[in-house]
Formats: C-alpha cells, structure tokens, sequence
C-alpha cells in the first residue's frame, strides 16, 4: 500500500495546546472512520507553521478526500519512493 507525506500550513501549530492536538487528531480519526480501513494515519510531526503527516492510502485521492471532510489543509500530497537513513549508507 502506498505511503503518503501530506505537508498542510497551520499557523501557530508549534504553539497548539496538547488539548488542541488531541482535538485535531480526534477529528482527523473520526474522519479515518467513515473512510474505512484502507487509509491509515501513520504519524504528523508538528513545527512552527506546519504539520507533516505520513498516511497509508490507497490513493492521493483518498488523503485528499480524508482533508476535505475533516476541513484539513492539504497543501501537498507526496507519494513516497523511498525511505532511507543512515543505515542505508552500510
């Protein structure tokens, strides 16, 4: 199944409260619910302005729609190829 990084613009997201985190991740999960099992919510890392999340979907199309019904920003939806690390370098 192919894996996604979804980078969306959230102003102050470094300043979000663990309550406002936990509000969005509550709302991002009930939307994964209505979409069924094939899209899964991998991890987000949260900086100053922004979220990147990594998902498992079937489709770009499906992250899409996930940030759609959730009124999620979805300022690029990636494809991974690939993922490396300092192993790699073995």
């Amino acid at each position: 199944m192919p894996r996604y990084v979804i980078e969306r613009t959230l102003e102050g997201a470094g300043k979000l409260s663990e309550r406002d985190l936990k509000a969005l991740s509550i709302k991002s999960r009930n939307v994964l619910l209505e979409l069924g099992p094939e899209i899964n919510w991998v991890e987000s890392f949260v900086t100053d302005n922004k979220l990147y999340c990594v998902y498992v979907a079937p489709s770009a199309e499906m992250i899409i729609e996930h940030a759609k019904r959730g009124g999620f920003p979805a300022d690029s939806v990636s494809q991974v190829h690939a993922i490396i690390g300092p192993t790699t370098a073995e």
